[in-house]
């Protein structure tokens, strides 16, 4: 409907030259086009002194941000997470494979 605002959308690109990511955020207004975010701005700050994030994304625009990364090639750098946590299990798996195989006389 006009006027509508949707929700943040974020993408990122693996920049060829450099190596790098850039990363791209826009808002549509349904009917009146879109907003677009601009580069990020750091100013001095006083230590000690409570800090605001410099944006806030809700749960389905940090996955998307998520997704987004994944898509240019970067993964989690620990193994941690689902992909450590199904690698571990796997291992699991195997060493209780062997010991009822041996443990039951079976080869395999």
């Amino acid at each position: 409907m006009n006027g509508d605002i949707k929700p943040i959308e974020i993408m990122a690109k693996r920049e060829e030259w450099d190596y790098g990511i850039s990363l791209y955020a826009r808002q549509v207004t349904v009917g009146h086009g879109m907003v677009i975010a601009q580069p990020m701005a750091l100013k001095s700050h006083k230590a000690g002194q409570p800090a605001q994030p410099f944006i806030k994304l809700e749960i389905q625009q940090a996955q998307q941000l998520i997704d987004e990364l994944w898509q240019c090639g970067l993964r989690p750098s620990e193994g941690t997470g689902s992909a450590g946590s199904l690698k571990a299990t796997e291992n699991h798996l195997s060493d209780m494979r062997k010991i009822v195989f041996k443990k039951l006389n079976i080869e395999g």
